[in-house]
Formats: C-alpha cells, sequence, structure tokens
C-alpha cells in the first residue's frame, strides 16, 4: 500500500471562515474527511497534515524522505508564492509531489501567478475545490511511483 503525505499550508486551518467567497463554506475538517475518504477508495494509506508555519512545513517534508513515504500533495497556501525553502525541502526529499490550489492561482491576483512548488511538482491542479485533491490521490494510485 502506497504511503501519501498530503500537507496542507498556511491558512488552509480556516477553511468556511475565511473569504467564503471565494473558498466556499466546507471547513478544514471536511477536507480532512474528504481526503482521508478518497484515499481510502484509491487503496492509499494517507496522512494529513495542516501547518502555519514554513519550518514546520519544511521538516513535515524532510520526515516524507525518513519515514518512507512514496509521494507529497501539497497545498503550501500563500508559501506557494514565497518559500524557496518548501521548494528547496521537497527537492531535498526526493519524492514525487503533486501541487493543488483550491481556487485556480492563475485567475487571481498577479502576485499568486508564480509558484516555486511547480518549479519541482510533477503536477499541478488547480481551481477543481476539494476535487483537486481526489484527482492528485487519483495520480499516485494510478502511477508508479518509488521506482
Amino acid at each position: 500500500m502506497q504511503k501519501i503525505l498530503v500537507i496542507n499550508g498556511v491558512n488552509l486551518g480556516m477553511l468556511g471562515i475565511r473569504e467564503p467567497e471565494i473558498y466556499g463554506n466546507q471547513t478544514y475538517s471536511d477536507l480532512e474527511k474528504f481526503i482521508k475518504f478518497w484515499g481510502k477508495q484509491y487503496g492509499l494509506k494517507v496522512t494529513v497534515f495542516q501547518s502555519d508555519k514554513e519550518g514546520e512545513i519544511c521538516q513535515l517534508i524532510h520526515g516524507a524522505y525518513w519515514k518512507g513515504y512514496d509521494g507529497i500533495i501539497i497545498n503550501a497556501g500563500a508559501y506557494t508564492h514565497t518559500s524557496i525553502a518548501i521548494l528547496d525541502a521537497l527537492k531535498a526529499a526526493g519524492k514525487p509531489t503533486v501541487e493543488v490550489h483550491l481556487t485556480d492561482i492563475n485567475e487571481r491576483e498577479d502576485f499568486r501567478k508564480f509558484s516555486y512548488i511547480s518549479l519541482y511538482a510533477s503536477q499541478v491542479i488547480v481551481g477543481k475545490g476539494f476535487d483537486g485533491y481526489r484527482e492528485a490521490l487519483g495520480y499516485f494510485a494510478n502511477a508508479q511511483v518509488g521506482e
């Protein structure tokens, strides 16, 4: 069974509260349940984390290497557009990575259109809401990762 680490970054814990006109009314707890449900459906062992701290996110990524995860799904929130440290952590861990965003970052403010994570990610999924995570989990379920 493949082990997939799902990392959600800064402000994602505020889903359902933060800008519901952009992010909707579903909560972070709803997102966690959605991810775990689809992980199980795809036969994946999924671990989900959320942190607002850049360094903690980097440590989680490093842990993907040390704990033998087969892949990473990451929505780093605003750190997507600012964090070379997260990019470097992904490169260091060397795990296949799918970047996910609830909204289409290419259709938003100019500063959101650049992603450091996209420089490493195998796939980028934007603008599909929670279903973007389902698609990312499906990517790992159907891919031969870890080889």
